[in-house]
């Protein structure tokens, strides 16, 4: 550095910034020497290595544009998710004359971000079957239907968890009657006289009998895992001449339609 006052010569330096340095001044009392710390010129070549595209983002090195990248879309979407071509859903025309607002089924979002359907409608079918023997009982002589027995039953489960159930319900009775000569006897499902014999001949008839079937709709709507108890009551009538029943057979069967 520059001496000044000190009787001898004064003395130049030479002082030279290095990089990321700045040197101001001459060293004298008017200007001394400022030493800072500088910030050195980058230039873009400098900076373009160190950047990377990231999820969702496009980055060209040689010019250093870093853009958007385009949605990849697959079944089920359009578009490309520019403000031009947003993404969709892709959907279809509606085919029908109703309204898709009155008669369009539900799509909805799951938990796991996946888009789903309302529930598959199914069916089911459940059976059942009981024989009662009886010690020749007589038949009561009534017109009227009349109850020989509890009535024969069958609880029907909807095992739909989410939709309700139609329930169709088909019935077989078969009824064994012992008629003397002369004698006759009829059963019905509930009050509807299903069948009527009488003995025209000259000797006994052992054991006769008619199987019978009718089919009805039960419920209209059982809720989901609801449960509905089909009743059978077989009613027996118009005995005379000693008819006598011995034996009762029935057959449920229940076809369950979720809808």
């Amino acid at each position: 550095m520059a001496q000044f006052g000190c009787g001898g010569p004064r003395c130049t330096c030479l002082v030279t910034a290095g990089p990321g340095v700045v040197v101001t001044g001459n060293g004298s009392a008017g200007a001394p020497y400022v030493v800072e710390a500088g910030v050195a010129p980058v230039s873009c070549d400098d900076v373009r290595p160190c950047l990377s595209a990231g999820p969702g983002a496009t980055y060209d090195p040689a010019t250093g544009v870093i853009g958007a990248e385009p949605p990849v879309t697959g079944c089920g979407l359009t578009g490309d998710g520019t403000a031009g071509a947003p993404l969709a859903v892709a959907t279809a025309a509606w085919p029908y004359d109703c309204p898709p607002e009155d008669s369009g089924t539900v799509v909805v979002c799951d938990a796991d971000g996946v888009l789903r359907g309302e529930p598959r409608g199914q069916a089911s079918f459940v059976s059942y079957s009981e024989t009662r023997d009886y010690p020749d009982l007589e038949v009561p002589t009534g017109t009227t239907p009349t109850d020989v027995d509890t009535p024969f039953t069958l609880e029907v489960t909807n095992p739909d968890p989410c939709l309700p159930a139609l329930v169709l319900v088909e019935r077989e009775a078969d009824v064994d009657f012992d008629l003397p000569v002369g004698a006759g006897a009829g059963y019905a499902q509930d009050t509807d006289e299903m069948v009527y014999l009488r003995n025209t001949g000259t000797t006994a008839i052992q054991d006769t009998h008619v199987q019978t079937t009718k089919l009805y709709q039960h419920t209209l709507s059982l809720a989901p895992g609801a449960t509905a108890t089909v009743n059978f009551p077989v009613r027996l009538s118009r005995g005379a001449g000693g008819a006598t029943y011995n034996r009762i057979q029935v057959f449920i069967r229940a076809l369950l339609i979720s809808q």
